[in-house]
């Protein structure tokens, strides 16, 4: 998705930028070219100054992606994803584990919590990184309790997962 959108909007850097932005908080354009997170209406200055652009760039990159009708599309059904409680994760009791993977290779997900399920250990939440969007992707998983270093030492034998760190 993102190379079609970079593709659209590659001579214009700023509007990069605010797109770029748009994509990664799941924001989202209306019918009036309204930019909101969820119910939150959002304003073209708070957008920019979050892109490091100006208002009026945050407005012509919402004119331009309107104007498009494959953009348009995307981005009138871009949603945020919710909660990502990795920061908050020790304050509840939950354990956080950060997996480090080749992103071209499939399974990661799947390796890894089948062998926490194996264990017992509950997932609370699986974030992944867009490779598109993040230089160094990784998979984030909460856990209700931390898994055993040999779990841990045979999620680093899963194909494709190059390093992982526990908090």
């Amino acid at each position: 998705m993102w190379k079609h959108i970079e593709a659209k909007l590659k001579e214009f850097p700023a509007r990069v930028k605010v797109a770029r932005l748009m994509v990664e908080l799941g924001l989202t354009i209306d019918f009036r070219g309204k930019v909101s997170c969820g119910s939150i209406e959002m304003n073209d200055v708070k957008i920019g100054r979050a892109a490091g652009v100006d208002r009026r760039v945050v407005r012509e990159t919402v004119k331009l992606i309107l104007s498009d009708a494959e953009l348009a599309r995307l981005f009138r059904n871009l949603r945020p994803a919710g909660s990502f409680l990795r920061d908050v994760a020790k304050d509840l009791g939950f354990s956080v584990i950060e997996i480090y993977a080749d992103p071209t290779k499939s399974g990661v997900i799947a390796g890894v919590s089948a062998l926490i399920a194996r264990e017992g250990v509950n997932i609370r939440q699986a974030v992944a990184d867009d490779p598109e969007l993040i230089p160094e992707p990784k998979l984030v998983v909460i856990t209700e309790k931390a898994v055993s270093g040999g779990t841990l030492q045979k999620i680093l034998k899963v194909p494709g997962v190059t390093k992982i760190t526990t908090f």
